[in-house]
């Protein structure tokens, strides 16, 4: 496995060296969601000792900021504000409150999960299907994020870049790389397996925490694509980190988005994006302990692209 910077020749190698395509058949929707099992999620619940639940989810706020320049909408549909008198209910109108949210999902502040419809490589997604299958009058009709309907429950590890390197946070436009993840397995006394939900922290939540939002030019951290052997060696079945997981600037001219388009496109990994990892950071120290069961539940969305 490249412990170092590859090139963009060894990445587009990757499509093919590190392809899933077929494996679970020629008509597979799950992907790497395969390695789960009944025997996983007895693992994964096996972990629970003290019962302590963290959220993995950041807030969904609905004002601009300079990384959310079209932020989710909100309308109150029906509010208290009519009712405030205390006047009796009436065959027109009831006394609730009713609410309306839409939202563009994919990008860099919303936690969100990547379904395998989700990114494209030479007019294909996942297992080899045309791109068209994923169109803007059906929407997602080949790898929709229904096929994850039932949850996603496994062991979860969480490598923590910035304990590792005794840093604060990994600075924009730097990777994670390989040497971090198997300085943590050391480190912190795990190994990543097959079906687990490998989460990377890398501190830049953290850092936008302390900071203030930044624009997307000012760049991102996140794996950078020497990890992706590593993905299908060790036969993960999702990934997530504390960014929108692909290094910016970008740090290849034909594959300006590696780790969704090789995890996606050619393994079948899901994705997990902007997770806030800052509690179960905190909670992994308090116990020293870096492995724990993880229930993922996306909403079961027709024909779309994730959750």
């Amino acid at each position: 496995m490249p412990a170092s910077l590859p090139s963009e020749q060894e990445v587009l190698e990757y499509f093919d060296l590190l392809s899933n395509w077929g494996r679970w058949g020629e008509d597979d929707q799950l992907g790497t969601l395969n390695f789960l099992n009944q025997e996983k999620v007895k693992q994964a619940v096996g972990l629970v000792q003290d019962g302590t639940t963290v959220s993995c989810a950041r807030t969904v706020t609905f004002e601009a900021e300079a990384d959310i320049p079209r932020p989710p909408l909100h309308y109150m549909l029906e509010s208290g504000e009519g009712w405030a008198s205390g006047d009796k209910v009436s065959s027109r109108a009831f006394p609730a409150a009713t609410d309306y949210f839409g939202m563009i999902f994919h990008g860099y502040t919303v936690t969100h999960v990547d379904a395998l419809s989700h990114f494209f490589w030479n007019g294909k997604t996942y297992n080899g299907k045309p791109a068209h299958l994923v169109s803007t009058s059906l929407g997602a009709t080949f790898g929709s994020v229904e096929e994850a309907h039932e949850g996603i429950i496994s062991r979860a590890v969480l490598v923590d870049v910035p304990m590792i390197r005794g840093i604060d946070w990994v600075e924009r436009g730097e990777g994670v790389m390989i040497d971090d993840i198997l300085a943590a397995e050391e480190r912190c006394g795990f190994k990543v397996e097959e079906g687990d939900v490998l989460l990377i922290r890398t501190g830049q939540l953290h850092r936008r925490n302390l900071e203030g939002p930044v624009d997307r030019s000012a760049g991102s951290t996140a794996c950078q694509a020497s990890v992706l052997p590593l993905f299908y060696e060790r036969r993960i079945a999702m990934m997530g980190s504390d960014t929108g997981n692909d290094v910016n600037p970008p740090q290849y001219e034909k594959v300006p988005s590696p780790i969704h388009q090789v995890s996606i496109t050619a393994m079948g990994i899901w994705i997990l994006d902007n997770a806030d990892l800052e509690g179960v950071a905190q909670a992994c120290k308090e116990r020293n302990r870096w492995e724990f069961m993880i229930s993922i539940g996306p909403l079961r969305l027709h024909n779309t692209t994730g959750s």
